[in-house]
């Protein structure tokens, strides 16, 4: 039973698709390796440019220090021994309001390109009574001393500040680098008089700052109240974090998101106050990027934006290799059935050409797409192995009117394929829907087919070229 012919062509035909699952192996490794190789592309802008930003501010502190003796000792060895604890007294403000716009920045190492951005941010701070700002004795006849109040606004890259200008009561501050914060240590800062210690009427900052980072935006809603706009001209946001925008508007031509949020819906304040670092998920760039498998409930809350490549043409060819499989099925499926309704017989060879002029598809693919658009990348590879398969094809089964319905056949699984890469949410079904339908057509075309008279010995025949046909039995007149 085993030695008919049957078995042993689906045998070769076993090996022969293990054979072209390992290509794709190796294409898919080639296309994880270019992955790898954008990755290393976007650190490496980070490290000379800014990495992803984070915007945490203003707010205002001063460090204290509280000391006190302690008498120790007994008898002549009694002695005096100084105390001390050391804490942050910090003012939120109740008011928080920023103003964003991002220009999109292209920067390439090579063939791999990063988005980066330009960010202009106007923000309002406003603060009521500081009362939090004085300090408040916890032992009897301590000392108490604390160094100037400070305004701060922490960034995750410090490198990306380019201008930045404070404004308070009217007044330009002079800014100095750093925040003297334990935690927040990037950003910049302005000393306060100690005279608004205490202030019970308030006080209101405005900043203007221009930053630049690497795709990604985090904001922390530090205010009692909180609203931030922000435009761009980003037509692909991918918003994250703790809170989704409020309103959004997505165009071709960029994007509007706006937040509003409340320090009843977020524990912002009290995050910081307790110094919770700031998370900004896989990105690394910045000290609060490392989240070191840190839970949500080790990070502060945040929300962000990052500008993302939907038509990255590595990630597009890494979605487009795993339908390799069942490209090479399908294929030989059509190749099968023409063998089987038209009594032809195809060399396992031919199997094994024609699946590889399908992995090379893949190969074409995404080394076209590191210097064409991914569409015009596309419809090259797949034009030149339709081209290719449809000319094979006619002299494999005998006839170009045979050839030209497999090239049609494969040319709409390109098109199939295209259409699932573009797609998002309906890749699924729509994908499920297209193999139940190829499966049903199978069904169809085979319904008549007598299996077990396959398998007892009615081998196809191969057909023969027009010219090697014999000629028709002559009758001679008598």
């Amino acid at each position: 039973m085993f030695k008919h012919p049957l078995f042993t062509k689906l045998a070769a035909l076993a090996v022969i698709t293990m054979l072209l699952l390992f290509g794709l192996g190796l294409v898919e490794n080639v296309v994880r390796d270019r992955l790898r190789y954008r990755s290393i592309t976007a650190q490496s802008v980070a490290e000379s440019l800014a990495g992803p930003q984070t915007l945490m501010g203003p707010m205002i502190h001063s460090a204290c220090v509280e000391s006190w003796d302690v008498e120790t000792g007994k008898g002549d060895e009694r002695r005096m021994v100084e105390q001390r604890r050391e804490f942050l007294l910090t003012a939120m403000p109740e008011q928080l309001k920023l103003s964003t716009g991002a220009a999109m920045e292209e920067r390439a190492r090579g063939l791999h390109k990063v988005n980066t951005y330009n960010l202009k941010a106007h923000v309002t701070a406003q603060w009521g009574s500081l009362a939090s700002l004085q300090p408040h004795s916890t032992m009897k006849n301590s000392r108490m001393h604390c160094g100037a109040p400070i305004v701060m606004m922490a960034v995750g890259d410090a490198r990306g500040i380019r201008t930045a200008q404070l404004t308070m009561a009217d007044q330009a501050m002079a800014l100095k680098p750093g925040t003297f914060h334990p935690t927040y240590s990037r950003g910049l800062h302005a000393m306060l008089p100690e005279s608004v210690r205490g202030k019970a009427d308030g006080l209101t900052a405005t900043l203007d700052l221009e930053l630049v980072g690497t795709e990604r935006l985090a904001i922390v809603p530090l205010g009692g109240n909180t609203e931030v706009l922000m435009t761009s001209s980003w037509p692909h946001p991918s918003f994250a974090g703790r809170f989704l925008p409020s309103e959004r508007e997505v165009k071709k031509t960029g994007f509007s998101a706006q937040w509003r949020l409340s320090s009843l819906a977020t524990t912002a304040q009290a995050d910081i106050a307790n110094g919770k670092r700031i998370c900004l998920g896989t990105d690394e760039g910045s000290d609060y990027a490392h989240t070191g498998g840190a839970t949500p409930s080790d990070c502060a809350d945040s929300f962000s934006v990052a500008f993302i490549d939907p038509v990255n043409p590595y990630s597009l060819s890494d979605r487009a290799t795993k339908y390799g499989v069942l490209f090479i099925a399908l294929t030989f499926v059509a190749v099968g059935l023409f063998e089987l309704m038209k009594k032809l017989r195809v060399h396992p060879v031919q199997y094994l050409l024609v699946g590889s002029a399908l992995c090379s598809f893949f190969l074409l693919l995404v080394s076209l797409s590191e210097h064409l658009p991914f569409g015009i990348s596309y419809a090259i590879a797949a034009t030149a192995c339709v081209l290719l398969l449809a000319y094979y094809a006619s002299h494999m089964l005998g006839s170009l009117a045979r050839g030209i319905p497999l090239g049609a056949g494969i040319a709409l699984l390109y098109g199939l394929l295209y259409v699932l890469l573009q797609l998002e949410q309906t890749a699924l079904v729509v994908g499920a829907i297209a193999l139940f339908l190829v499966l049903a057509a199978v069904m169809v075309l085979t319904r008549k087919v007598n299996w077990y008279g396959l398998s007892q010995g009615s081998t196809p025949s191969r057909p023969m070229p027009p010219t090697a046909r014999p000629a028709a039995p002559r009758t001679e007149a008598p």
